[in-house]
């Protein structure tokens, strides 16, 4: 009985063209259609790995992790001056679905600073704020604004620690001023104190202290008095 042989079924071409441009793996620089370009590690056609995007329309530059085609993981950002022609940078740290996310610093056209967590993009968790004016604050953080616990120190060394909401002072803190050797302590509410006891504190040793020291006021329970200004506070809040 003959034998009838059949040719070999072969895949469509496109088949193995489409398999060889899947790029995989360590890979020169790639140019993209609007000239973006980047140098770095692949899989399945996704930058994937180490590498380095520089983006045409900007001249900013990428260079660290990357997951799937998204920055992930640990990378530096920097944008180009158009004057100087050199390289700033603007966020060194860490980075998860495209996005600012864990630790890392950002460097402020201004000349301001960050340094601590972030969240999808924004300041979120602890963090250190060093401002133009040479004021700081540390502390917690919550879509971008001062938020929780926070610590705000001032050029003349004047400091509050205390309550934080939206960037502003909300709740039980302590407003030290070393130069008149005061403090006040009390409740505040965006950023105005509402309930508050002013006290001496280190007037001998404060560089200008008022004329005359504060009057005594004699009460019965000043921790009373704040406490119960405490109460009130909460049940506000809890309405």
């Amino acid at each position: 009985m003959p034998v009838i042989k059949y040719p070999r079924l072969r895949d469509p071409l496109f088949y193995e063209w489409d398999r060889k441009a899947q790029r995989s793996g360590l890979r020169h620089t790639i140019y993209a259609v609007n000239g973006d370009q980047y140098t770095g590690e692949w899989l399945d056609n996704l930058k994937h790995g180490k590498g380095t995007q520089i983006w045409k329309s900007t001249g900013a530059i990428y260079s660290g992790d990357w997951k799937f085609g998204k920055r992930d993981g640990y990378g530096s950002y920097s944008v180009l001056d158009p004057a100087t022609k050199e390289y700033k940078r603007v966020y060194t740290g860490w980075w998860e679905n495209d996005r600012r996310s864990g630790r890392g610093t950002f460097f402020y056209p201004n000349g301001e600073l960050y340094e601590g967590e972030w969240s999808n993009g924004v300041r979120s968790g602890w963090g250190k704020m060093h401002y133009k004016d040479g004021s700081t604050y540390e502390g917690q953080w919550l879509m971008d604004q001062p938020n929780g616990q926070g610590l705000l120190q001032l050029p003349n060394g004047n400091r509050y620690n205390g309550g934080w909401k939206d960037g502003k002072k909300h709740g039980p803190g302590k407003y030290f001023y070393p130069d008149k050797g005061q403090l006040l302590e009390g409740i505040w509410v965006a950023d105005i104190p509402k309930c508050a006891v002013l006290v001496e504190f280190g007037r001998e040793d404060a560089p200008a202290p008022p004329e005359l020291p504060l009057p005594e006021i004699k009460l019965q329970d000043p921790a009373g008095v704040l406490a119960e200004a405490q109460a009130m506070f909460d049940d506000s809040h809890n309405e």
